[in-house]
């Protein structure tokens, strides 16, 4: 599975990467991260597409192998990354907004930290 991330407004990094993949990929709704808060905070994430009109889509976990990492739970988005927000702030998704964030992808350890759409 190949990873691609053109630099854009949502994320200045680039990132072609390629890793083995364990198991399909899922479509997810939250992650839960650790950078603000120990005990984690739940966001919502979604893909970023280079579609003007609608840049969020979904976003995907999977299960693969990293040369680096061992085995990783890979969430990636569109080809211009991932979009995170609060899980508690009500807004729609959008570049001006001070409470979200892009990044390329999002590699976690463990999938409790995911929660899946289906």
């Amino acid at each position: 599975m190949i990873v691609e991330v053109e630099s854009n407004d949502n994320c200045e990094a680039s990132v072609f990467a390629r890793f083995k993949e364990i198991r399909p990929a899922r479509p997810v709704l939250h992650v839960k991260l650790y950078e603000r808060n120990p005990a984690g905070e739940w966001y919502w994430v979604t893909g970023w597409s280079d579609n003007a009109a609608i840049p969020a889509c979904q976003a995907y976990a999977q299960l693969v192998e990293d040369s680096g990492a061992g085995l990783t739970h890979l969430v990636y988005g569109g080809i211009h990354g991932l979009r995170f927000k609060p899980i508690n702030i009500e807004e729609a998704w959008g570049l001006e907004s001070p409470h979200q964030w892009g990044e390329a992808y999002l590699s976690l350890a463990s999938d409790r930290d995911l929660q899946y759409t289906e």
